[in-house]
């Protein structure tokens, strides 16, 4: 009896709940340090764009002490809706004095870190900020293994980076034997950096097995003055493109959705996110486990 009441029960809540999506996001938070968070209102902002998603490329971290993204983790952590985030951040990366970082903010029930990778940029320092590349697994997405290649480029070095991406993609395929790959980021890939002429050049997108999800028609930017796809997505993998809840690449324009003025989202960002959801499985055991809520 006690069986059948499981089954009965599982079988409901799936019904209800249908298939399920893991959403994944980019967000270029330009010049995210002290005097940003110290700014009314940004750090709710942050927060309220964050947990919308279950795994967040944050860029452009430029916390030289330390202090301001454990402040954003720990008002994240700390909303009382029993959803958890974990982190992992690189290194300090750039030439000269100037330095980022990037960080994937994820939710530990849904998913975990496989492997890390800093890639080291050996072929003759393309990249001013060089990828921190991830490996993420989850047990309820129906693809249940893919990595990350994040990038933010230098604006003018834009077409070079871009090009770049390719060679980090072959590498990683081979260093890790994995099979499915999303290359995101502020790649500056559009206006006075990344021209149409330029494109037939670029390898990522000359090759038509990576999909763009992000067209270069999109508009990523914050000012009202200023029209272009900075920030794009870049799928490699048939099972992962087949994955792809449809029409769910998207810009999330925070500033409409929360009601602010131009001048108060860009104390935020200049850039809005970019997201896209996955299907996630239909285990039942997982929607049991989601109604029992968090441990402890």
């Amino acid at each position: 009896m006690g069986k059948m009441l499981f089954l009965q029960s599982a079988l409901f809540l799936a019904s209800l709940h249908g298939i399920q999506t893991l959403k994944i996001c980019s967000f270029n938070v330009r010049s995210f340090g002290k005097s940003k968070v110290a700014k009314e209102g940004v750090l709710d902002v942050l927060v309220k764009v964050i947990s919308r998603c279950d795994l967040m490329l944050m860029m452009e971290i430029k916390d030289s002490r330390n202090k301001a993204f454990p402040m954003l983790m720990e008002r994240l952590n700390n909303q009382g809706n029993g959803n958890e985030y974990e982190f992992v951040i690189s290194k300090r990366l750039g030439r000269k004095a100037y330095k980022e970082q990037y960080a994937f903010i994820y939710r530990p029930k849904l998913l975990t870190v496989k492997r890390i990778y800093q890639y080291p940029d050996h072929h003759g320092d393309v990249f001013a900020r060089e990828p921190y590349v991830v490996w993420f697994s989850s047990r309820y997405t129906t693809v249940r293994d893919f990595v990350i290649i994040p990038q933010h480029t230098a604006p003018h070095s834009a077409v070079s980076e871009l090009n770049g991406l390719y060679d980090v993609y072959v590498e990683m395929k081979q260093r890790w034997r994995a099979k499915y790959f999303i290359l995101m980021g502020d790649f500056n890939a559009d206006c006075e950096y990344v021209r149409r002429k330029e494109w037939p050049s670029i390898r990522l997108r000359n090759d038509t097995n990576f999909i763009w999800l992000i067209g270069d028609d999109d508009d990523t930017t914050v000012k009202h003055s200023t029209h272009c796809a900075y920030d794009r997505i870049v799928l490699r993998g048939e099972k992962l493109v087949n994955a792809v809840i449809p029409n769910s690449a998207n810009i999330f324009n925070f500033k409409e959705a929360y009601g602010m003025t131009e001048g108060q989202a860009l104390n935020v960002s200049d850039h809005f996110p970019v997201e896209v959801d996955l299907q996630r499985s239909r285990s039942i055991f997982y929607f049991l486990r989601s109604l029992a809520g968090p441990k402890g």
